[in-house]
């Protein structure tokens, strides 16, 4: 590791190396700028227990890089934070908030960056310290097609189009989104809709995935699998498209043979407000001996049954993805949606991006995918060396650390 005199403010609303999502991105960003740099990392105050017990049982020179601060609003500015929408306004008063609490502190940096939860709607404040500034990684949801809200209720349907519709009102009318695009010296897209969305001059961005994962891959061998075991893993809500997993994967059972079927098996990790209803949908489907659905587990166990799984199953609508890079490290080839979420991030090598067409076609192109892996040996051993090597090639963590070192560089 080569340290460059240099120290970036990083603010990183959510950090705990204990958890996954953008907790563990958190995290995962300011250790990985601390590989080549100084970093001053603000979080918030609930986040400090949390990451000093996990300094003190895993030590590491990295930390000497590393000073962490920590801001929140007054307890009357955050006791009513509940649900998305809370934590959304929250974290909105935090970026504007975190502004003064920087300059009272008279810190002495050379870059500021906005680091993580946030996305192409929600404006950051950094650019008033007045220094060279980074935001992002920025994500992108897409708006759902209607298609894949059949089975929801009209009041999540009517809540998912509101939601778009406050984040056009940002896009179109925002000042201070205006003013977050035009003072970044850099803005790290995580997918190709972030730019467009924005407006951004070329010169000033960059498209590169933000998800990544540790290599938790033990073997670093691929060995074949005597069974055809399917995983998928989320929270149980319509934007995951449990759905289209559960039917796809039906439909793949009902065209093998039964001395086949005893050999497939899929897996759901995870729980949610849809989970009854998934539950339900597997019954009706005369699925409760080929599908399970398993809460939450520990880390460890999880990565067990990635490591004995064959195919991973993803048919998100998200923008990103954090479960795909975890899939790919153990060389599962990955059957998604082409989208600007894990569409992107999967070419023909290591899986199947399947068209966002009308239902029935999507769940047909989905179990053809799964039908082509189980039918098809060869092909299912050369995904998944490619999904092993498209990992290595792009889905570290080390791979985004390079990704901010050519940032700040060039800045």
């Amino acid at each position: 590791m080569m340290t460059i005199n240099q120290t970036i403010l990083a603010t990183c609303y959510a950090v705990n190396p204990f958890k996954g999502s953008e907790d563990a991105m958190g995290w995962n960003f300011v250790y990985q700028i601390a590989r080549f740099r100084k970093v001053i990392a603000i979080t918030r105050e609930n986040n400090k227990i949390h990451i000093e017990k996990y300094m003190a049982e895993n030590p590491d020179p990295v930390y000497m890089n590393i000073q962490f601060l920590y801001f929140d609003l007054p307890y009357w500015m955050r006791f009513w934070k509940k649900g998305n929408f809370g934590a959304m306004l929250y974290y909105y008063l935090w970026q504007k908030n975190v502004v003064s609490f920087i300059k009272k502190q008279k810190l002495d940096f050379d870059i500021a960056h906005n680091v993580n939860f946030h996305n192409d709607w929600t404006p950051s404040f950094l650019w008033k310290l007045h220094k060279p500034m980074v935001w992002g990684p920025v994500g992108h949801h897409p708006l759902i097609p209607k298609q894949y809200l059949k089975d929801y209720s009209i009041k999540y349907f009517s809540k998912d189009r509101l939601i778009w519709l406050i984040k056009n009102c940002f896009w179109k009318f925002s000042v201070s989104l205006k003013n977050t695009v035009e003072h970044s010296d850099h803005i790290w897209c995580m997918n190709s809709k972030v730019p467009e969305k924005l407006k951004i001059n070329k010169k000033k961005y960059s498209i590169y995935p933000s998800v990544a994962s540790e290599d938790f891959f033990p073997k670093k061998e691929l060995l074949p699998k005597s069974e055809f075991k399917v995983i998928s893993a989320g929270r149980f809500v319509p934007l995951k498209g449990f759905d289209l997993t559960i039917r796809s994967f039906a439909q793949f059972i009902d065209q093998i043979s039964e001395k086949d079927k005893a050999l497939c098996k899929l897996t759901l990790i995870g729980t949610g407000e849809q989970k009854k209803f998934y539950q339900t949908l597997i019954s009706s489907l005369e699925m409760n001996k080929f599908i399970e659905i398993r809460e939450w587990i520990d880390r460890k166990e999880l990565m067990k049954i990635y490591e004995q799984s064959s195919v991973f199953l993803f048919p998100s609508h998200e923008g990103a993805g954090m479960v795909v890079p975890e899939a790919l490290s153990f060389g599962l080839p990955v059957i998604c949606l082409e989208n600007e979420g894990p569409g992107e991030f999967i070419h023909h090598t290591c899986g199947f991006t399947i068209p966002q067409q009308e239902y029935n076609q999507t769940i047909d192109g989905l179990s053809n995918a799964l039908l082509r892996l189980f039918l098809d040996e060869k092909l299912q051993k050369e995904m998944s060396i490619g999904a092993r090597n498209h990992y290595l090639e792009k889905f570290s963590w080390e791979k985004r650390g390079e990704h901010l070192n050519t940032i700040y560089n060039q800045i």
